[in-house]
């Protein structure tokens, strides 16, 4: 675990940023992400099972940030692309329809990014997915978001991710989504 510094955001003191066991893990962080994201405990149920199923690919990779007695109070995963995964044959006609499904090869998947609402604003966010993808082979990062503004978007785009397709409809998901990419290394505040 390393301290999370100024160097990806605003000082996080006493929380680290590192490799977590995820599935280990997976009731605390989706409490976080339930916390940030307003999920039911239906919701919840479903994604626990989503989650895991992720993490069983080889190339899957979990970062956690932590507090000095060990409370996850953010996590990001993610792995890499593939046509045949649910989300990809849902987002590929838009991506299609823009001339961005290229996007979908080579690229790393932010799956889930998540800060407790507790810890927000404070870089933790930018922490997490700068090293997630600091760590990969991949020469870009896809995700998605719900599309509207908001800081996860005002992020997204501050790291330098575009919008490839707007008003995404996921099946059951009641807010449309955008498809963001990014060429990696992602992008670091100018000093």
């Amino acid at each position: 675990m390393a301290p999370a510094d100024a160097a990806n955001g605003p000082a996080n003191p006493g929380i680290e940023v590192g490799p977590i066991d995820l599935a280990a893990r997976v009731d605390e962080a989706l409490q976080v992400q339930a916390a940030a994201f307003g999920l039911s405990q239906d919701e919840i149920d479903v994604r626990r099972h989503i989650v895991l199923r992720h993490l069983d690919h080889p190339e899957a990779r979990a970062l956690g940030a932590l507090t000095p007695d060990g409370r996850l109070v953010g996590f990001v995963y993610g792995l890499p692309n593939d046509r045949a995964h649910w989300w990809s044959t849902v987002v590929e006609p838009y991506l299609r329809a823009t001339g961005s499904d290229g996007w979908l090869d080579d690229s790393f998947v932010i799956t889930e990014l998540h800060v407790h609402p507790d810890h927000q604003q404070h870089g933790l966010g930018r922490t997490l997915i700068t090293a997630i993808t600091d760590a990969v082979p991949h020469p870009r990062s896809i995700l998605s978001a719900i599309d509207r503004d908001s800081p996860a978007r005002t992020l997204y785009h501050a790291l330098g991710y575009r919008d490839l397709a707007r008003q995404v409809v996921f099946p059951s998901a009641p807010l449309p989504y955008a498809v963001m990419g990014a060429p990696l290394p992602l992008l670091r505040p100018q000093r």
